[in-house]
């Protein structure tokens, strides 16, 4: 943290031969020059006091920027001449001292070569009452921790002689109380004896308070710098970081209840709390302490996980400050109120009645992309919130190699099933809900989720929710008509929530022990749901628990419940798509976002953009919005951007499924196991318990051994979809 005067004191300073708390910045000696006090907010330029002389030429004023914007404390350096023209400023200030302090015993004011012989001042209050050297400084932000940090203008004191020392206040912080600042005496009468107990007041000034924070002077005011020990910065730091992730984690909480137990009628007041909560994280995130701490930290060395938590919030915190805290807590009002019209307009399947809220969203979000900045287009910086660094440069490419290959497959596939006598569930049969649950839970149990740290819900989209350590939920939905829905929502959900119970919970509320990105939460949802669930080894362990949860069900083996569960249909749900239409639902969303963004759609017009988008990618008519553009959750929540991580987490899956291949062998033949618990394991130190320690490409690299890419994907759905469907 930079020590910063106001531009009306920089002629003032100046190397003096004086040694004030050891080596310092000092003035010349001459007579009726002034530098004014200044009362904490120095950083902003202010003095106490008016009618400051400008450009004086005696003395100095040299105080450290204390930055704790938020309040509780005082930091005040002030020299005062002795003589009536000053005193009125100068009582003003004492003043200002007095009450914060109540110095009811006076202080003493000494300089052998500038004041007369020692002079008491009981009063300060009294006009004529002044002083020529006083520093104090109030820091009582960390009082459970007794005190925080004391910054000394010079080099260390036990290094200099005491003799040339000036008044120091002796200030005593103990856990709860501030005792009175004084001097130890404020009657001694000559130099000497002057002396003698300022050397005393220095070394209790030592013993009590001297921490390793230094305020070394190298010769010009802007090399002068606060050195705040790392690990005291570092401390303070992570408590500020670990509060601001208890508020997001009590948002997540709210949400949770929001969607699943909340009634009706309490949207409006939920919608209240959840913009007051997001103001008070936004207050946090954004006080000028964190950004001076970001600042003192990225220029000391800091092992990887701290720097992972300075790397992670300087991004948090530049985005932040630039958005209002009333543009904040407004947009999470919306985003709430947004949820409920969704849900009433999507059962309804009413467009009509779920757009004002779209649009009032799509407003904001766009007034957020004025605030942030815009960089190669708008679209770019809703994209960069969700997987740093991916924009419409990288997805573009990337969606259309993908489409390359996929569209061939898929018209490939239509063809065989076309020929093929295809498997599938009877219209007639009946799946009871309460049997799903049990069927699933027992699922989400073999594959590692611990029941003790987490629950099942029911909710209208089903979604995961990391909120504490030791309380990990997710939500499923149910169709009587098809027990294939909830199975895979619920083993996608809990390849989410596996990667929340496996965070390093010692890194707790930092960035450090979060998920690095969306791409790589994906990831982990797509592999249990994909790459291990739609396998026969699967069927083949699940087969028994299936058959006694569903007894009326046809004698199906697992090879029948295999291609169900594959079976590949240009369907309307992207949650119950098949892996080969499941990328194309993603682009379809990824074009509609990029057109509503880049101004060439707007919101009167999406339901007829998504109708005629999917027939001329499915070749299938969407029938009503339910199925269409009311299907999915996250822009009732604001999540613009979102969508492109699912095609992220699909290509991540299947990159860690070859390496996962390479060091365990046959993944069918230990899934057929029925002990999936080696998967998990290597799955934790890998990513998991990783965090956000590197980036997600540096994470899926330092995984699988290899950059982040496409071809393992394209590989593994054409081979297994062509050994499904004998194409190859």
């Amino acid at each position: 943290m930079s020590v910063h005067l106001p531009d009306v004191l920089l002629d003032d300073v100046e190397i003096g031969r004086h040694a004030t708390f050891g080596k310092h910045l000092n003035g010349h000696a001459g007579h009726g020059g002034y530098t004014g006090p200044v009362l904490d907010g120095l950083a902003n330029g202010t003095c106490v006091g008016e009618g400051v002389p400008r450009g004086s030429d005696n003395d100095l004023l040299l105080a450290h920027e204390v930055g704790y914007r938020s309040g509780w404390f005082l930091s005040v350096v002030a020299t005062f001449w002795h003589n009536d023209e000053q005193n009125t400023v100068g009582t003003n200030a004492c003043s200002i001292v007095k009450g914060l302090t109540d110095f009811s015993r006076g202080w003493v004011t000494h300089d052998e070569d500038v004041l007369p012989p020692p002079q008491v001042h009981a009063d300060v209050d009294h006009g004529s009452g002044t002083f020529r050297h006083f520093f104090a400084e109030f820091d009582v932000v960390f009082l459970r921790s007794h005190f925080s940090r004391y910054v000394l203008s010079g080099f260390m004191l036990i290094s200099e002689p005491f003799g040339c020392v000036h008044d120091v206040l002796n200030i005593l912080v103990e856990r709860v109380v501030i005792i009175t600042p004084r001097i130890f005496s404020a009657k001694r009468e000559d130099h000497v004896r002057g002396t003698i107990q300022m050397f005393l007041n220095v070394c209790i000034f030592l013993i009590k308070h001297l921490r390793k924070s230094v305020l070394l002077y190298d010769g010009s005011l802007e090399e002068a710098q606060v050195i705040e020990p790392p690990m005291e910065a570092y401390d303070e730091f992570h408590q500020r970081v670990q509060d601001i992730h208890r508020l997001s984690a009590l948002q997540g909480h709210l949400g949770w209840d929001q969607e699943v137990l909340m009634p009706s009628k309490g949207a409006s007041s939920r919608g209240e709390m959840m913009a007051w909560l997001a103001g008070k994280r936004h207050e946090q995130l954004t006080d000028g302490r964190m950004g001076e701490l970001l600042e003192a930290l990225e220029r000391e060395e800091l092992n990887d996980d701290q720097a992972a938590n300075v790397r992670e919030m300087r991004r948090a915190y530049d985005q932040a400050v630039r958005l209002p805290k009333s543009f904040v807590e407004s947009f999470a009002q919306a985003r709430s109120e947004a949820l409920v019209a969704w849900q009433s307009a999507r059962e309804a399947s009413d467009f009509e009645a779920f757009k004002p809220s779209l649009s009032h969203l799509i407003a904001m979000t766009k007034e957020k992309i004025a605030l942030l900045g815009i960089t190669s287009t708008p679209y770019d910086v809703l994209l960069d919130e969700y997987e740093v660094g991916m924009k419409v440069e990288d997805y573009d490419p990337l969606f259309a190699g993908l489409r390359e290959r996929l569209v061939p497959l898929l018209q490939a596939i239509t063809s065989a099933q076309a020929a093929a006598e295809m498997p599938s569930l009877p219209a007639a049969l009946s799946f009871p809900i309460e049997a799903q649950k049990a069927f699933c839970e027992a699922v989400s149990k073999n594959m590692g989720f611990d029941f003790e740290a987490g629950r099942m819900d029911a909710s209208t989209h089903p979604f995961s929710a990391g909120l504490w350590p030791g309380d990990t939920r997710f939500t499923t939905r149910f169709d009587e008509k098809d027990p294939f829905s909830c199975l895979y929502a619920v083993m996608h959900e809990t390849g989410h929530a596996l990667y929340e119970q496996g965070l390093d919970h010692q890194h707790r509320f930092t960035p450090r022990g979060a998920a690095v990105s969306l791409g790589v939460h994906e990831s982990q949802s797509r592999f249990w749901e994909n790459q291990i669930g739609r396998t026969p080894a699967f069927w083949k362990v699940v087969l028994p628990w299936f058959r006694s949860s569903f007894p009326d069900a046809p004698d199906w083996d697992e090879h029948t419940l295999n291609r169900l569960a594959n079976r590949v249909e240009k369907g309307f749900i992207r949650v119950e798509a098949d892996e080969v239409t499941y990328n194309l639902h993603v682009m379809l969303r990824y074009e509609i976002e990029k057109q509503l963004f880049n101004g060439d759609l707007e919101v009167d017009d999406l339901p007829k953009a998504w109708n005629s988008m999917f027939k001329s990618w499915f070749d299938v008519e969407v029938p009503e919005d339910r199925l269409g553009c009311l299907q999915d959750i996250h822009w009732s929540m604001g999540a613009f951007g979102y969508f492109p991580t699912y095609t992220l987490g699909n290509l991540y899956a299947a990159q860690l499924l070859e390496a996962m291949a390479q060091e365990l062998g046959d993944i069918d033949a230990l899934v057929a196991t029925g002990d999936w618990q080696p998967m998990l394991d290597w799955l934790r130190p890998r990513i998991h318990e990783r965090g956000s320690q590197v980036s997600p490409a540096q994470l899926i690299e330092d995984a699988t051994g290899l950059p982040p890419s496409p071809e393992p994907f394209l590989r593994y759905v054409e081979r297994k979809y062509g050994a499904l469907y004998g194409l190859n």
